[in-house]
């Protein structure tokens, strides 16, 4: 179930922005590891995260990650002062998520549990996360519906939940624009979006499957849909590099637009557990 640092581009982008945060460490939310620069799943988990301090009045922030692997989003999130929970089948991700909380002196604020999404109510108490992540997740675990339901169900009510899933439609125009034909089709053709038996992922999904199954199956009010990684996967690297603020500007500001969600390798959604 690891959603740990070795995923492929289209399970990749786990890390976090500044924050600005009072009495949060200076570079909080920046991962000094990975060095990834900010991008709109950052901004909008940063957005989050400011309301999650004052629905707990300064309180420390829940967050639980599911499928967290090494930590990538969990320790920069518990540098900037949130308590986090990674719940993952792999051992040697926890191994590595330990030594890096420890090089990032945030061992306090980080546990480690080994444990699926499918059975997370015996890894975790229900309802008793501010901030739920499932990134990376999706496109990997055996039972869909299940997995929805049970990050949910961890989430307090007015509680959020975090989706990154690798998106159907822009992985067929990357096997097209690769020259595979073939798996181009087979990804629109086949009800998982996959391209093959060789494909590592269990699935793809587009906006209005990832809509309806967190809105009809997990009970979820989705607030927020976004693309991540819309131009990363398309420009040249060499137009990146030359104006990284630019590409990410311009980027920021396609990420809404619904029309270019299909060119996005990521989809991200923001969804919430409706208050009593």
């Amino acid at each position: 179930m690891s959603n740990g640092d070795g995923a492929s581009p289209a399970r990749s982008g786990r890390s976090v922005g500044p924050s600005g945060v009072t009495g949060a460490p200076s570079g909080a939310w920046a991962d000094d590891e990975s060095r990834v620069p900010e991008n709109v799943v950052r901004q909008a988990l940063r957005a989050e995260f400011h309301r999650a301090r004052e629905r707990r009045a300064g309180q420390p922030v829940r967050v639980l990650d599911v499928g967290g692997g090494s930590g990538s989003w969990a320790v920069p999130m518990a540098a900037a002062g949130c308590t986090v929970t990674v719940v993952d089948t792999s051992p040697d991700a926890l191994a590595a998520l330990r030594g890096r909380a420890v090089r990032a002196g945030v061992t306090d604020r980080v546990r480690a549990v080994h444990g699926d999404v499918h059975t997370l109510a015996d890894a975790v108490v229900p309802g008793g996360a501010d901030l739920v992540l499932g990134h990376g997740l999706l496109e990997v675990v055996d039972e869909l519906s299940t997995a929805v339901v049970q990050l949910a169900a961890a989430a307090v009510p007015g509680g959020a939940v975090s989706i990154l899933v690798a998106g159907r439609h822009a992985a067929a125009l990357a096997q097209a624009h690769a020259g595979r034909l073939a798996q181009a089709r087979t990804v629109l053709a086949d009800p998982a979006g996959r391209w093959g038996d060789a494909d590592p992922l269990q699935r793809r999904l587009d906006v209005g499957g990832l809509r309806g199954l967190l809105e009809s199956v997990a009970g979820l009010s989705v607030e927020l849909v976004q693309g991540d990684g819309l131009l990363h996967g398309w420009l040249p690297a060499s137009v990146v590099e030359a104006d990284p603020a630019g590409t990410g500007e311009l980027e920021t500001l396609m990420a809404g637009v619904p029309e270019l969600l299909a060119l996005a390798a990521r989809l991200h959604v923001l969804a919430r557990r409706p208050a009593p």
